[in-house]
């Protein structure tokens, strides 16, 4: 019994020892506030190599939340994040760096920047009530100094000021709105020799408005002010300066290079969202802003009027699929597209096919129309998604990469 139980221990370790390692993740140290070292793990395995590495476990941003209450349209707040991290690879590699959601710019600080700027009037009561609200001892007063720093807390806010007699007045809110509605940080890590993981640099996302909603008289109706992209990018470039140079005094951020992103907000219904429109890159240690990079891009809504008139061969591709598929499925509803443009090309074309069906074979056979009509039709130039969907659920997915001949097919069951 013995020699049978050595014989299946010997075994077992060989087997351990020629087994392959499932895990491979490679182990970070990465330095907490409090100088201490705490242990991470990157994945060893990166989806694509224009894809970051990110650092477990997950930590969210230090400002988490505020990106929701800040911008109306989801899908704003999605391309927001998404577009950042894009422009970001142009600065930090994802074949050398890590990313990490932003760890710096804190909740309650974010909150004050948004605010609005502060007229002396409205300063000086706050900072009366803020003083009267700190605990300064029985009997004892608050230093010149002690305002001062109150008052320096309390004038944070980037956008402009707006009279406490104005609040209501149409003439003040269109002459002076809100333009910046979110602040966004993203972290850029890379692992050093002593696999200690250490910040290499920040992107700073600053969304800004295309219109600004405000009202005449309290529980009155809305209105709006057009912002011309002229016009907010002037007040975006401004402020940008001003986020800089905080970011500079904040500790661990003087010395990193910083990138920041211009972000034009669509308004609150539209069914595309907005894009990126200007982006500069400052070097570590710098607090100045030399120039800018304007930034061309576009989302379009197929088919759409205005869509035709700027790009009339998608639109009308988009029309002509919509109408070949009607000719054979009498519960076709329509075609809902959405291209995302560079500099007037086309680089991701997404639709969707919502339809009534009444059998999973109907659903294989309507997908395989649509692969076919997908082959013959669309151009391999440009990344293609193809979602079918029923009663709000996707039913199949095709979905081509820019360069490849054959779509992949998916049928959910």
């Amino acid at each position: 019994m013995k020699k049978l139980c050595v014989s299946l221990l010997c075994t077992l370790l060989l087997l351990a020892s020629c087994a392959p390692k499932m895990n491979e993740d490679e182990v970070v140290q990465k330095k907490n506030e409090q100088a201490n070292q705490e242990k991470s793990i990157v994945p060893s395995y990166q989806l694509s190599e224009e894809t970051y590495k990110m650092i477990l476990p997950y930590k969210t941003s230090a400002a988490r939340g505020v990106i929701t209450n800040q911008m109306g349209n989801r899908l704003d707040i999605d391309e927001m994040e998404e577009g950042l991290r894009r422009h970001s690879k142009s600065v930090y590699d994802p074949k050398k760096y890590y990313f990490q959601e932003g760890q710096y710019l804190k909740e309650d600080m974010v909150y004050k920047w948004l605010g609005r700027s502060l007229t002396k009037e409205q300063l000086n009561e706050a900072a009366k009530d803020k003083v009267k609200s700190l605990e300064l001892g029985k009997g004892r007063k608050a230093s010149k100094d002690e305002i001062e720093e109150v008052k320096q807390d309390l004038q944070l806010g980037l956008n402009p000021q707006l009279a406490d007699d104005d609040e209501y007045s149409e003439e003040a809110n269109r002459k002076n709105p809100t333009y910046l509605s979110h602040i966004l940080e993203q972290d850029y890590l890379k692992k050093k020799e002593d696999n200690s993981a250490e910040l290499v640099g920040i992107s700073i996302g600053l969304a800004l408005k295309s219109e600004y909603r405000f009202q005449k008289k309290k529980d009155g109706p809305y209105y709006y002010e057009k912002i011309s992209e002229k016009r907010m990018l002037e007040h975006g470039k401004e402020m940008a300066k001003t986020v800089l140079e905080r970011i500079r005094k904040i500790d661990g951020l003087q010395n990193v290079p910083v990138m920041i992103g211009l972000y034009r907000e669509e308004g609150q219904g539209s069914p595309v969202p907005g894009n990126y429109v200007a982006k500069t890159v400052v070097n570590g240690g710098e607090s100045a802003i030399d120039d800018w990079e304007a930034i061309k891009e576009d989302y379009v809504l197929f088919p759409n009027e205005q869509s035709a008139e700027k790009y009339f061969d998608d639109n009308k591709l988009v029309e002509d699929f919509g109408k070949e598929i009607q000719q054979f499925f009498p519960n076709y509803v329509g075609v809902i597209g959405e291209g995302f443009y560079i500099n007037k090309d086309l680089k991701k074309l997404t639709l969707e096919i919502p339809i009534e069906f009444y059998g999973k074979g109907e659903v294989i056979g309507f997908t395989q129309y649509a692969y076919g009509l997908i082959k013959e039709m669309f151009p391999k130039y440009y990344d293609l998604e193809v979602k079918v969907t029923a009663n709000n659920e996707t039913e199949s997915l095709i979905y081509r990469s820019a360069g490849v001949d054959d779509p992949t097919v998916h049928i959910f069951h």
